[in-house]
């Protein structure tokens, strides 16, 4: 069973068909988005904040449903917040 969508399937097949082949630069390009991807997950710095005691237990409750710990889905609610990624629904 694959996990690839149709688009992903298509180029799959065609480079292996010999139809598509790598970039030049594919050693330089995996180097530089590796060290973006670094950058984007480094977690250097701490914050403190006060919550109530009824939001942090359904944070640590959404956490729990999610198999990850509370300030993982903390943090990743904020990063989608400060891309633009979190929507209120209305």
């Amino acid at each position: 069973m694959s996990r690839l969508d149709k688009e992903e399937q298509e180029i799959l097949e065609g480079f292996e068909a010999g139809e598509l082949q790598r970039a030049p630069d594919i050693d330089d390009r995996k180097a530089r988005h590796q060290q973006y991807a670094e950058a984007m997950f480094k977690k250097d710095a701490r914050i403190n904040i006060r919550l109530s005691t009824k939001d942090l237990r359904g944070l640590q409750k959404k956490a729990l449903a999610e198999g990850i710990p509370y300030q993982t889905l903390v943090a990743s609610i904020l990063h989608k917040y400060v891309e633009g990624r979190l929507r209120e629904d209305r």
